[in-house]
């Protein structure tokens, strides 16, 4: 059974409030990121990787209409920026576990419509819970279940450099409490043998089969002052899959 980082850490949490001198609380995922909702999330990578996915798209025919499925949408980040970039007649679905995130998705892609009459597209938030249990492989099989032959899925996770070393974490504005919902550090290798398992094979985006990040003094400035303590960690990884057509 895959160990979580939460197991691995959960040791360590009376040391960091020691140390903090906050109180740090490991829950369950969907509990934590309800509570996290309220944060700004946001991603500078997607802002290149998604043009090139929707390029990738626009260049296969398709007899339907497109449907864009953002998969663990959370506070529609990336749901917002397939509005603006997707084909008009494209149905973006926002997918989560998480009823409060999904509340500030819903808000957010409202003032985004609001704002912009331009952006017709359709777009549906719903909850989804495909991760009924952690290890990589049920993930990739009920992500096979949900894809059609040929399309693409473009997966952005934390690097298990980072992971091996922390987790993700946030500090509850009402109780100043440190939240650290359960997390997962799989491995890349992990990753790929999982996908290729149901049928998914790796496609190429800007010449690379896989994108890493490791965080350098350059960043700091633009992802902020909490950045520091990751120069010289690799943080995040992104791979695009296509389905295989048989």
């Amino acid at each position: 059974m895959a160990r979580t980082i939460q197991e691995t850490r959960a040791s360590d949490s009376i040391g960091e409030a020691a140390r903090t001198r906050k109180p740090v609380l490991y829950m369950e995922t969907i509990e934590a990121y309800n509570r996290w909702a309220e944060l700004t999330l946001d991603t500078i990578e997607m802002q290149q990787l998604l043009p090139q996915l929707l390029d990738k798209v626009a260049a296969n025919p398709q007899t339907d209409a497109v449907k864009l499925v953002d998969l663990g949408c959370g506070t529609g980040r990336n749901t917002r920026q397939l509005l603006r970039l997707a084909s008009e007649d494209a149905h973006i679905i926002g997918l989560d576990t998480s009823p409060g995130m999904l509340d500030v998705a819903r808000m957010a892609i409202d003032n985004e419509k609001e704002s912009h009459a331009s952006l017709s597209n359709a777009v549906s938030l719903e909850i989804y819970d495909l991760l009924q249990s952690p290890p990589a492989p049920p993930f990739f099989e009920g992500l096979a279940a949900l894809m059609r032959p040929g399309g693409y899925f473009l997966l952005t996770n934390m690097h298990s450099e980072m992971g091996s070393i922390s987790q993700v974490g946030f500090v509850d504005a009402a109780t100043e409490t440190k939240i650290r919902p359960t997390s997962y550090p799989h491995t890349i290798a992990d990753v790929l043998k999982a996908a290729e398992k149901v049928g998914f094979v790796v496609e190429e985006l800007n010449g690379e089969r896989v994108r890493e990040r490791k965080v350098d003094e350059t960043m700091v400035g633009e992802l902020g002052k909490r950045a520091q303590k990751w120069i010289g960690i690799t943080v995040w990884f992104a791979i695009c899959f296509r389905k295989r057509l048989w």
